[in-house]
């Protein structure tokens, strides 16, 4: 069966532009069409002061030598002075002398506003203005546009078109998982031998499981693998995406087993690790905590290591990502009195202190 792009997919490839050669020619395309439009109406474009903020602000984004390349309109100069001379309006505080008009909209509301607007690519100036209403404030939508305008950020027609990565992580947080492989070696009868390690990891949670390690992750073991998967009690029961790499590894039939149980299979750009920043966290722990510190003489022996760190990582290593907590706290959690023990793994490389029960 075919891979079916998907509208997912699409957003993604916008994430990657700068490192897809078909989006090089689109943009190629697109600053062609300007150029054909400034030798039939003349090379003077007159822009607004709206229309000057948003390039300034995204154009600051990009870069000179990135500017120097896409720009067509103006020159990356005149789009990095419009984006000083925006800095130098943010620190420009003649306004706070005692003058006549309308009062100065307060810091707090003008961040308001502009945190929604980030977050809620679709709310327009007047939902805007009554999520305001519901924290107090009052402002007409005339001021909340104002605001947008100021800051370069565009009308919800236009927002809406450039979801960004992390707002779909955060829409779909609760039914989303990631997948992933590292690789260790094992000395063995035949000498040193690569094994492939798979994990799956539920991002709302963090929490892992080890689907297993293999030297050969040909069709038939990701087959079984993807079926263990979906199955009734599954890791992605219940999860509408799982992110992964374009690995060839994660072959077509492994995709369309687990689409076919109503995950879909979201592929992430090209060299970019950090759409999937919290299983590569994860593959950096074991490696660093675990792994990189030990050398296997058998499968049996990475397969032991592997589980004990788990249980490791799920019920006694404090993560920074969830308030320092654990995934999985002990009743001795937080237990005030009692003689501190500590339980070890791996002889003592993995080590966790607790208070045992008087």
């Amino acid at each position: 069966m075919s891979f079916v792009l998907k509208p997912w997919h699409l957003l993604l490839l916008v994430t990657s532009a700068t490192t897809q050669r078909e989006n090089e020619r689109k943009i190629e395309f697109l600053l062609e069409q300007i150029r054909s439009y400034q030798k039939r109406y003349g090379k003077r474009l007159r822009l607004t002061d709206d229309e000057r903020r948003v390039l300034a602000v995204k154009g600051k984004t990009l870069g000179r030598r990135a500017l120097e390349q896409v720009s067509a309109i103006v020159t990356p100069d005149t789009i990095l002075r419009w984006h000083r001379e925006l800095v130098a309006k943010k620190w420009d505080h003649s306004e706070k002398r005692k003058s006549p008009g309308r009062p100065k909209i307060a810091k707090e509301v003008e961040e308001l506003v502009l945190k929604m607007a980030k977050e809620n690519p679709t709310w327009g100036y007047d939902r805007i203005r009554g999520a305001l209403a519901n924290l107090g404030h009052e402002i007409s939508d005339t001021t909340v546009g104002n605001i947008l305008k100021a800051n370069g950020i565009e009308p919800a027609p236009e927002r809406k078109k450039t979801t960004t990565w992390k707002t779909f992580l955060r829409s779909h947080w609760d039914v989303l998982a990631a997948v992933d492989f590292t690789t260790v070696e094992v000395w063995t009868t035949r000498g040193l031998v690569t094994f492939y390690l798979l994990f799956v990891m539920e991002l709302a949670t963090r929490r892992v499981k080890f689907m297993g390690c293999t030297p050969n992750h040909d069709g038939p073991w990701m087959k079984v693998v993807a079926k263990e998967l979906t199955a009734y009690d599954g890791f992605l029961n219940g999860k509408k995406y799982v992110l992964m790499d374009r690995d060839t590894k994660f072959t077509a039939e492994f995709r369309e087993i687990i689409e076919d149980q109503g995950t879909d299979c979201v592929l992430l750009p090209p060299k970019s690790p950090n759409c999937n920043a919290h299983i590569e966290r994860f593959m950096l722990s074991i490696k660093s905590e675990c792994l990189d510190k030990m050398i296997f003489f058998s499968e049996k022996s990475l397969r032991n290591a592997v589980i004990q760190f788990v249980e490791h990582y799920h019920a006694e290593r404090n993560h920074q990502g969830l308030e320092n907590k654990l995934i999985e706290p002990g009743p001795e959690i937080g237990r005030p009195t009692g003689e501190v023990e500590c339980r070890e793994r791996l002889g003592g490389l993995l080590n966790y202190y607790y208070r045992r029960a008087a």
